[in-house]
């Protein structure tokens, strides 16, 4: 028997993530006198996850999988569950995982709650506490049946080192064709950049901005923290920047350690796709703009004075410090 968890790669390379969730699952197994293990796909360097206390890997190697597909992806863990017992399920609550996790709960008639941002509260009865209401509140739910699927909040528990001995073992899951009925013909990625959801820091900008031509003060602040860059709906609505930088409640959630907000007023859509970010720093002109209500910092002036300031201070002091 074994904790067993979906360790999430690019390109072959592991997701910030996968070791956290890593730390996480090796916490709950010394409580409960287990193992864990993870299933990987496509995964180059297993590796990588001993740091953090993996002692076993379900090694997928397929090029039917190369492209995600959430019903073969969670057939494929649903498999790997089953092979090891495992009575506890362990993704991440990101955006693949979030389609991935509810179909393997069903195969295994397995509990499921996502969101969860702490160890379990209690093991017997099996409680965890989740954010709830757009992360405007908590709920702590309990989970009856004998498997339980859990999907981790990004940033809740952090990374943990705990080096164990780990042993890679090739995993071939059977996949059932009905799972390829939808094909990708081909996909676009930004290179070069900062993912928005593997991001420490955001950089984020609104209408306040003006115009696209004045996006490269969000690009050069960005750059000198090695941040990610976003927008509000509005900048991606109107042509500015891509839907790929759109976050928010209609766009993509982040769960950054830093958050700074340029120009952007704070609807309250945008607000739930950000709250769960740990440290949320406004710039707005607008001393009345509904953001400073949510901010931990809020600086009122011209982002136009303040942030090229701001970006020539962090270049100082990382020059100084390097």
């Amino acid at each position: 028997m074994s904790i067993l968890i979906y360790a999430e790669s690019a390109e072959g390379k592991f997701k910030k993530t996968a070791f956290e969730l890593a730390s996480y699952a090796k916490k709950i197994a010394g409580e409960t006198g287990t193992t864990v293990t993870a299933i990987t796909i496509n995964a180059d360097d297993s590796q990588a996850l001993a740091k953090y206390g993996v002692d076993k890997v379900l090694k997928v190697t397929s090029d039917k999988l190369k492209a995600f597909n959430a019903k073969a992806y969670a057939d494929a863990v649903k498999q790997a569950a089953q092979k090891e017992s495992a009575k506890i399920v362990l993704f991440s609550s990101n955006t693949d995982s979030l389609y991935v996790a509810p179909l393997v709960a069903v195969g295994l008639e397995a509990g499921y709650a996502s969101n969860v941002v702490a160890l379990p509260t209690s093991l017997s009865p099996f409680q965890v506490k989740r954010n709830a209401f757009s992360n405007k509140a908590f709920n702590v739910t309990e989970i009856s049946t004998d498997v339980k699927v859990l999907a981790v909040a990004k940033n809740s528990f952090g990374l943990v080192e705990s080096p164990a001995s780990l042993t890679e073992e090739a995993f071939a899951p059977s996949l059932n064709d009905g799972d390829f009925t939808v094909t990708v013909d081909s996909s676009e990625k930004v290179s070069g950049k900062v993912s928005i959801a593997d991001a420490e820091i955001v950089v984020s900008g609104g209408r306040g901005l003006k115009g696209p031509e004045n996006w490269g003060l969000i690009e050069d602040l960005a750059a000198a923290l090695g941040a990610a860059t976003a927008c509000s709906k509005p900048v991606s609505d109107l042509g500015w920047r891509p839907h790929s930088e759109h976050v928010g409640q209609t766009g993509k959630p982040v769960a950054s350690n830093l958050y700074i907000a340029v120009g952007i007023s704070g609807a309250i859509q945008h607000i739930a796709g950000i709250n769960s970010s740990k440290v949320k720093v406004v710039i707005n002109a607008d001393p009345e703009a509904p953001f400073f209500k949510v901010a931990d910092y809020g600086v009122v002036g011209d982002a136009f004075d303040i942030v090229p300031k701001l970006t020539e201070k962090i270049k100082a002091f990382k020059a100084q410090n390097s």
